[in-house]
């Protein structure tokens, strides 16, 4: 036990971390839940992962044992042995954060009263399923957890069957839940469930790579000194020199670098005419940048 309390864990700008990651796995988790229960759910839209395989549970049972198994239970039930396979395989410290996030969500489907927020509209229900699925999910997904299920199981096999991809992993089982979704409701509803589960995706990439994306100008000019100069100034955005070498005329050149936001690239482009309209300017997409000016809390 004095070890436990000896550990990184306690110190303040840890424990900090923690509490601060388990509100956003609450916040993230509560949205997953809200989107099951008073979405998902009652329009009978299997969208994959655990939730989707309890919402196939709770139809069928209802239908033919004439009472239909609750989320929770469910969510409950095919969750713990995935939870003892990935504590075997990963070991604790690994799966705590997911644990929480499947705790909550657990919970939430439990305490939730009964209520549905669809329209008659599949489409409109699909596409507001998957924006709150995935808004969720993506929050989780920020302080590196997750709500346990195909996400957890296809991370742990991954260590078993090594010739598959993780990623290709949990897209078989997620897609495999989404086709059993053709017996418990209809041909229709699962294909509006591969619509809701493209629109959890896009929603998903996008709050997990929000603040990081950037550009990258890359200049190349007579007048870099003076175009520096107005970066620096007139944007306050950093700016580094590098050496290079024309080959063609075997020339030193400066190069000047600028990592910028999307919405900077007019005005350097506007500086660097200004200067030079003969200089070579190249534009480029960063998929993520860390530092000063974008994202300074690394994760």
């Amino acid at each position: 036990m004095k070890d436990i309390f000896k550990s990184d864990f306690f110190k303040p700008k840890y424990f900090r971390r923690h509490i601060r990651d388990f509100f956003i796995i609450l916040i993230g988790s509560t949205l997953v839940s809200l989107a099951v229960k008073y979405i998902l759910d009652p329009a009978g839209l299997d969208t994959g992962g655990i939730s989707g395989l309890a919402i196939v549970v709770k139809s069928i049972s209802g239908r033919y044992w004439g009472h239909a198994i609750p989320l929770w239970v469910s969510n409950l039930v095919f969750n713990i042995p995935i939870f003892l396979f990935a504590l075997k395989v990963d070991g604790i410290k690994s799966i705590i954060r997911t644990g929480i996030g499947f705790a909550i969500m657990t919970i939430e489907l439990a305490v939730f009263p009964e209520y549905s927020l669809i329209s008659d509209n599949l489409l409109l229900t699909s596409l507001y399923g998957g924006v709150l699925f995935g808004l969720g999910t993506g929050i989780i997904l920020l302080a590196r957890a997750t709500t346990g299920g195909t996400d957890m199981l296809g991370n742990s096999l991954s260590h078993i069957i090594r010739h598959i991809p993780v990623g290709v992993l949990i897209q078989i089982l997620d897609g495999t839940i989404v086709l059993i979704g053709v017996f418990a409701f209809s041909i229709e509803n699962t294909l509006y469930a591969f619509i809701s589960v493209y629109v959890m995706g896009k929603v998903i990439d996008k709050v997990v790579d929000s603040g990081k994306k950037a550009k990258i100008a890359l200049i190349i000019s007579k007048e870099c000194d003076a175009i520096s100069k107005d970066i620096l100034i007139e944007m306050d955005r950093g700016v580094t020199s590098i050496g290079g070498t024309g080959e063609y005329s075997g020339k030193p050149r400066k190069i000047i670098c600028c990592v910028c936001a999307k919405k900077d690239v007019p005005q350097i482009k506007d500086i660097v005419k200004d200067h030079d309209k003969r200089a070579f300017f190249i534009v480029g997409n960063v998929s993520e940048a860390m530092g000063e000016g974008f994202v300074e809390h690394w994760s």
